[in-house]
């Protein structure tokens, strides 16, 4: 890796310290060692973040047009290409996960996130309406300016495919963009200002400010000159956001957690199903917010299910993130871990059973240390038991059983998250008419996680508020200004 072990702020076009001087360390999960030191920033390094932003507006980024725009994009994203292992090694560092997940996923999806929203801009197009009689009347036309500074706040754990999600519409519509990614993993987003640095983008266009929530996120967030914030995290953290911001009514948009449902029904394809289902339950050690932690199963297929569900659990491969053939890597924290455990503990006082895992697996080395956790199945627990309802966000997933499509959609939505389902059945019919009445931002029928970057992304209830995606980013991240002329 070509950065130090002492990484920096990225501000006005130049590489800084925290003003007050302070560090934080930034540890690998998988062996606790130090990985490198992050500043430790405030509000006065947000307010210079500001300042450094506003110049670059009313600079020649302000001047520019949407076609060099997209360039600047398309060229971020080959140079993000050209080092994916780089960018890789570091994901995987930071978080815990698998090398080859973050090489395989992480990192070409942010390549395909600064592409994606390149060709967006080229191809906007906005509404126009004639009044009255042509010639007498009027044309009214809407245009879209960028909103100003854009506040974007990222979690850990996909840190680089996260901030590129929002970096990429940002800058796409004009805006000059302020990221303050998770300090748990600030490695990527590091070497994404270099990136930035190398590819010639103005000074003050894309800023870097680390640090912790309350004295870095609180500050972005409360910042009368940031006109918009785009946040993705936890519920609880994402309710401060939006009271903090409501004062200022900046646009805002919470991207928060889920506690999101497979339901399989009897007449689905089994082996496309098991397999599916596992992975969207343990991808990312189930550190994803669209992981499937629930799975219902049709009472008729349940016992089968359940067997081969477990017996190809049992299968995966925990160990070194490093390894090729690790499937499931360490979770985020030591901290992180002890949470997870404690709602396997929990679910176990519940009445559930633990089919599989549950446990510490026993590596070696420098792995002892490492904050590693088995894949675990719980079974015969009560679809209401908060083990079943609150978000986990780690490698434990539900099992439980309906006789009708009826039961099967009150359990699906018997939670106050409404992020995403996955609904498997060969019945085209109940596929779109549950799909329908599922309480949820997303469904995907006999599938999980394909994504079409055009289509709207968000939840309901207390997984979040606002979409984005496609149009709805563009139309996020600007402003729209009506235009009418009396003809």
């Amino acid at each position: 890796m070509t950065i130090s072990t002492t990484i920096s702020n990225y501000i006005g076009g130049s590489f800084v310290p925290a003003r007050s001087g302070e560090w934080g360390e930034n540890l690998n999960p998988a062996t606790a060692e130090v990985i490198n030191r992050f500043p430790r920033s405030g509000a006065e390094d947000v307010s210079a973040a500001v300042d450094a932003a506003e110049q670059a507006l009313v600079g020649e980024f302000g001047e520019w047009g949407a076609e060099r725009r997209a360039v600047l994009l398309e060229a971020v994203a080959t140079a993000i290409e050209s080092r994916l292992h780089e960018f890789a090694r570091a994901e995987s560092q930071d978080t815990g996960k698998p090398v080859s997940l973050a090489a395989r996923m992480d990192i070409p999806r942010a390549c395909e996130n600064f592409r994606f929203f390149a060709g967006a801009i080229r191809h906007q197009s906005t509404d126009c309406h004639t009044t009255g009689p042509m010639g007498g009347g009027a044309l009214n036309y809407t245009l879209r300016r960028p909103v100003g500074i854009a506040g974007l706040i990222t979690p850990w754990n996909l840190p680089l495919y996260l901030l590129s999600w929002k970096v990429a519409p940002a800058l796409a519509m004009g805006n000059a963009v302020i990221a303050k990614p998770s300090e748990l993993s600030p490695t990527t987003a590091a070497l994404l200002a270099e990136v930035f640095e190398d590819v010639g983008v103005p000074r003050g266009v894309f800023n870097l400010v680390f640090g912790f929530g309350p004295e870095v996120g609180q500050a972005l967030v409360e910042h009368p000159r940031v006109g918009l914030i785009s946040f993705t995290g936890g519920t609880q953290t994402g309710k401060q956001v939006a009271v903090s911001a409501a004062p200022h009514f900046k646009k805002v948009s919470l991207e928060l957690g889920g506690k999101n449902p497979t339901v399989v029904f009897a007449d689905a394809d089994f082996n496309a199903a098991v397999e599916t289902a596992v992975r969207a339950a343990f991808t990312n050690q189930g550190e994803i917010c669209l992981c499937g932690s629930r799975i219902l199963i049709e009472a008729s297929l349940y016992d089968r299910f359940e067997a081969a569900f477990v017996e190809r659990v049992r299968g995966l491969t925990v160990g070194d993130p490093a390894e090729e053939e690790t499937e499931l890597g360490a979770l985020i924290s030591l901290a992180h871990r002890e949470k997870v455990e404690a709602f396997v503990q929990l679910a176990r006082d519940e009445g559930g059973r633990v089919l599989c895992g549950g446990g510490r697996p026993c590596l070696e080395g420098k792995l002892a240390k490492g904050a590693f956790l088995e894949p675990t199945v719980i079974g015969g627990l009560a679809s209401t038991c908060r083990a079943a309802t609150e978000e986990i966000f780690g490698p434990v997933v539900t099992l439980h059983s309906f006789t009708t499509e009826e039961e099967a959609l009150k359990k699906a939505n018997g939670v106050r998250y409404g992020l995403s389902a996955s609904v498997w059945t060969r019945d085209l019919n109940r596929a779109h008419r549950f799909s329908a009445r599922l309480e949820t931002g997303m469904v995907w029928v006999n599938t999980w996680l394909l994504r079409d970057l055009r289509v709207p992304f968000g939840g309901t209830k207390d997984s979040g508020v606002g979409r984005e995606g496609g149009r709805n980013s563009l139309e996020f991240y600007s402003e729209s200004r009506n235009v009418c002329v009396k003809l």
